[in-house]
Order: C-alpha cells, then sequence, then structure tokens
C-alpha cells in the first residue's frame, strides 16, 4: 500500500475525527450538506455507497529502430463513499493493476495495489474543504490534472478548500504535499514530495464564456527543477455552433529550481458545429527563454495535449529545449451511439536556435468509441511521424470498461 505523506496536517485530521466521533450537532444555519445529514456516524457509514470498476486495456507500440512493445494490463477500481454525518462524510479509493501479458518495459502502466483516493471532506454553506488524498482537476488539466488516461492515476496529498459563496465564482485552493505520479510506489520517482499551492478562480458571469484566473506555486522538493511559479488567465465560451478559448500564462523558475528564467505560454482555439459534425483548430505554445529554460508542466495531463504519441513529455515536464509550437485540427462526430474523432498536429521548435531544430514531427490519430451492454470500449490510433525530433512511432489503444 502507498503510504500517506500528510506528516505536518496528521493533527488536523485527528481532531476532525474527534469532532466526528463526539462532537455536538451544529445549528443548521452553519453547515449544509451535500447531501441530507444521517443520524449518527455509524448511519453515515451504513448508508455510504460502493462502486465496482474494471478497465482492461491492451497498448502496443511501435517505433523505428526499437523492439515492438505489446502490453495488457487490467485495472481494478474500489471506491466507497460515505453519507454526510454533521456535514463530515468521507471517500476510499483502491486500485490493482495487473499485466495479463509479460512487460517488457517502456508502457508507463506499472503493476501493483496503492490507495488512490482516501479523504475526509467537510462541507458548510458554499464551502467544501477535502483533508488527503485526492483527485485535482483544474481547467482543461493543461497544469494540473489526473492523468486519467493512464491505469494508474496521479492524485495528490494535501488539503483543498473550494468556495462558491459569490455569484458565478468558484474559487480553488489547495496546499500539496505529496504527488503520486502515475509510475506507482515502486519507483523511484513514483512520488514527489512538495510543499506547493494552487490557486484557481473561475467566474461564469459572463454571457460570452467563463473566467479564470490562476496562480500554480510549485515547489518540488525531490525534482527541484520541475519548481515554478506560474500565473494565467483563461477565457472559454461558446456562441451558437461556435466554440472558443484563449489563454495566457507565464512562468518563472522557483524554490530551488537551478535555473533561472521566464517564458510564456499561449493558447487560441476555436470551433464549429456543423449538424453532428464539431471541427476545431488551434494554437499552443509553451514558450522557451532562450537556452535559460522553458515553460513547462510537470503537474498536466499530458496525454491530452501535443498529441496522443506522448512524444514531447520532457521527462514530466511537458516541453523540451526551445519550446514548442503546435498548430492543430481536431473532427469529431457521434453516429449510431459510435463516437469518432480525428485529429492532425504539427509541432515546431520555437526557438530553432536553441533546440537546433525547425521543424520536430507531425502526427495524426483517431479515436472510436461505443458501448454495448454495460461495457465501454475504444479503438485509439496515433502516428508520429518524424522530422527533426525523435523517431516514427506508432501506438494502438484497445481498451474496455465497465462500472457496477
Amino acid at each position: 500500500m502507498k503510504r500517506l505523506t500528510l506528516p505536518s496536517q496528521q493533527h488536523i485530521l485527528a481532531l476532525a475525527i474527534a469532532f466526528i466521533a463526539g462532537a455536538p450537532a451544529l445549528a443548521d444555519d452553519t453547515v449544509e450538506a451535500a447531501e441530507p445529514s444521517a443520524a449518527s456516524f455509524s448511519e453515515a457509514l451504513g448508508q455510504g455507497e460502493a462502486t465496482l470498476g474494471f478497465r482492461a486495456r491492451t497498448e502496443q507500440v511501435d517505433a523505428d529502430g526499437a523492439d515492438k512493445l505489446d502490453l495488457t494490463s487490467l485495472k481494478t477500481r474500489l471506491t466507497y463513499q460515505s453519507a454526510a454525518y454533521r456535514g463530515f462524510s468521507t471517500l476510499i479509493e483502491m486500485d490493482d493493476v495487473t499485466h495479463l501479458t509479460d512487460d517488457d518495459g517502456g508502457v508507463a502502466d506499472p503493476e501493483g495495489t496503492e490507495v488512490n483516493q482516501v479523504y475526509l471532506a467537510y462541507s458548510f454553506g458554499n464551502t467544501a474543504i477535502k483533508y488527503g488524498r485526492q483527485r485535482i482537476l483544474l481547467d482543461n488539466q493543461r497544469f494540473v490534472g489526473g492523468v486519467g488516461f493512464r491505469q494508474n492515476e496521479q492524485t495528490y496529498d494535501g488539503f483543498s478548500i473550494t468556495n462558491n459563496s459569490l455569484a458565478d465564482t468558484t474559487l480553488f485552493l489547495a496546499h500539496i504535499d505529496n504527488v503520486n505520479r502515475i509510475f506507482g510506489e515502486d519507483s523511484p520517482v513514483g512520488d514527489h514530495e512538495n510543499d506547493t499551492y494552487l490557486l484557481n478562480a473561475k467566474y461564469s458571469g459572463l454571457a460570452a464564456g467563463t473566467l479564470s484566473a490562476y496562480a500554480y506555486l510549485i515547489d518540488n522538493e525531490n525534482a527541484p527543477v520541475f519548481s515554478t511559479d506560474t500565473y494565467g488567465l483563461r477565457f472559454a465560451g461558446k456562441s451558437g455552433a461556435a466554440d472558443y478559448s484563449v489563454e495566457y500564462a507565464t512562468q518563472s523558475a522557483a524554490a530551488d529550481n537551478p535555473a533561472s528564467y521566464d517564458a510564456n505560454y499561449i493558447l487560441a482555439e476555436g470551433g464549429y458545429k456543423l449538424g453532428p459534425v464539431t471541427l476545431k483548430a488551434g494554437y499552443e505554445l509553451l514558450g522557451a527563454d532562450g537556452s535559460d529554460g522553458q515553460f513547462i508542466t510537470p503537474l498536466a495531463t499530458l496525454h491530452k495535449f501535443q498529441g496522443w504519441n506522448d512524444k514531447f513529455l520532457g521527462g514530466g515536464t511537458g516541453n523540451i529545449a526551445g519550446g514548442i509550437e503546435d498548430v492543430y485540427v481536431t473532427l469529431g462526430t457521434s453516429l449510431a451511439g459510435v463516437k469518432l474523432a480525428l485529429n492532425y498536429h504539427q509541432l515546431n521548435s520555437d526557438d530553432s536556435d536553441v533546440s537546433g531544430m525547425d521543424k520536430l514531427g507531425n502526427e495524426y490519430g483517431f479515436s472510436v468509441g461505443g458501448k454495448i451492454s454495460a461495457v465501454d470500449l475504444n479503438l485509439k490510433y496515433s502516428s508520429y511521424i518524424a522530422d527533426e525530433f525523435s523517431v516514427d512511432t506508432d501506438k494502438i489503444w484497445l481498451t474496455a470498461q465497465a462500472q457496477f
């Protein structure tokens, strides 16, 4: 089992548990639970719900100059969510990943049984607090996410507060002690101790869309090169058949990061729905500050961006020297209950003087998904064609999942 790494906050949890067990009920106008409150703590546990999920996946990787990889794995997830008592509730979620074929390495779905989430939650008024190991997904997960595509999800040990007291506004604040990365507890890079603060404010009261402002202050004690201060604004909305997103962020090295740089992030994306078909085009830049450093996203769900082939993970930074410019087009539709997605990416270097490259490569892919009875099925394919970066690589995923 993976241990929780929250030593500085253990006394908070102990006090909260003591309160649940014996404190008098708070006034009705002070606590507003997400669900009707149980009469006792034992009743809250008895009224809880458990779900069981399975996800089987075969991943094949065929890269020029390397042996072909082929791994089939099964993830089993058991989740228990209690009912509320005096505003308190709890959740525990266990994951087991088992390899059904031999693992030759190279596929980031390690075997193991771990606590994926376990937290104590407290809700009052328009405020929700969580303490413990939890999932954190902010905006489109470009900067903070869970890497949910992989069999071993990325979760966070810490303390978070979400508040909706202001009209059309969601305020989120978290302090992170540890990042449980996708590589698993047996990997030397599976856990990263942090002293990180995440702040995100979202306002949805504008007719044209939702505005987000954020500050992600990462202090990674195991990998100081991940330590950064990032400040940004994101605006996303929809008008009729059109949708759009624009975003800008600036980043500098922080804490014990040995580098010293300032770099920018830019996103512009637009889409249009024509009947059952949605077409999108976008431009994304993870910039560079010469040879001093480049904009990185070490907490992101990287698989969602710069193509599914994961060619630009950058050791977990999500970027390479000289920065990355991504021009992409996607198409999505649904026919007779079958979802189809196509995408194309042209990836270039932001600063060819630093990288020594101009065109990095291009990638195209497709995804087909549907449901048979209670089972979700998906076929996904990605082909990366190298120009000056890496080698030609084809990847294919077959996934079947169900939840009970």
